[in-house]
């Protein structure tokens, strides 16, 4: 059972390792990287692949770990309990499973995707060492304790918006996702576009290469958002040489809400533009 990417997915060599290393030492793997690098359709990907379910569990800045293992609805067994109700009477009716326990009870291994764990409160990622060491928890409402079939393959993301504890880490099988260099970026256009114009793909990476390489740029516009930007492009049939102009006072590119996402970094363009108009040619 190896991960070798898929057809939709450009999966780097390095990526494919450490994916299959997660696997083989049975641990979480940790993937970090710049939002946009395809941290999140991973774990889709390689359930795909592997033939697995997906469980996916999107963390909040609210979310609690208790709420991944179960929760107990009070509220509703007090409502039900003042009608008269005999459901009442088994607890077990309003214990609510959370996602590890759906990915423990799989009869085959799934993939469980617990996304942008960086979201939570710091605690979060301690209180779930012991049932992601033993693959089991205690259920003190029942007195009952669930233990996993299979181990679930864990592929776990952050966008390093806070740091994790140590004890986490430590347990974890670590891949930072780089931003994919132009050669990568070009496979990964061929995938979603196969019928794209080449000499407009060649354009526009030197263009959004050189966005994201501005100084003092507050966001760089990811993967995603160069995809958007390309079907854009496709959509209006702007040509190549519009791209290729490199007249310094018209710095901001065609359809630029696509890259720049914020007026902030649209301002500098403009800043940019304005300084180069007034310099004496």
């Amino acid at each position: 059972m190896k991960f070798t990417g898929t057809q939709s997915y450009v999966a780097t060599d390095d990526l494919k390792i450490a994916v299959n290393a997660a696997v083989t030492l049975g641990r979480p793997l940790l993937i970090k990287g710049e939002p946009g690098t395809g941290k999140t359709i991973l774990a889709e990907e390689v359930a795909t692949a592997l033939g697995r379910k997906l469980i996916s569990w999107h963390v909040k800045s609210t979310t609690k770990a208790q709420q991944g293992l179960y929760e107990y609805d009070a509220v509703s067994r007090l409502r039900d309990s003042q009608l008269g109700d005999a459901k009442v009477q088994d607890i077990g009716n309003y214990i609510v499973k959370g996602k590890l326990w759906e990915a423990f009870e799989a009869d085959v291994a799934p993939v469980l995707l617990i996304d942008e764990i960086d979201k939570a409160d710091i605690e979060f990622p301690n209180d779930l060492l012991l049932e992601i060491d033993r693959m089991e928890f205690h259920v003190y409402e029942t007195r009952q304790t669930i233990k996993a079939k299979h181990r679930p393959i864990i592929i776990i993301t952050s966008n390093n918006e806070k740091e994790l504890p140590d004890a986490f880490l430590r347990r974890c099988f670590f891949h930072y996702i780089r931003f994919p260099d132009r050669e990568t970026m070009e496979a990964i256009v061929a995938v979603h576009y196969p019928g794209i114009k080449q000499a407009l793909v060649r354009e526009a990476l030197s263009v959004f290469y050189d966005v994201r390489d501005v100084q003092g740029l507050k966001k760089k516009p990811s993967t995603s958002e160069l995809l958007d930007w390309l079907k854009l492009l496709m959509a209006e049939d702007i040509a190549p040489e519009v791209l290729r102009d490199k007249d310094p006072t018209k710095l901001i590119p065609p359809l630029h809400g696509a890259l720049l996402k914020n007026e902030q970094d649209v301002h500098l363009f403009e800043r940019l533009a304005f300084l180069n108009r007034r310099q004496p040619r």
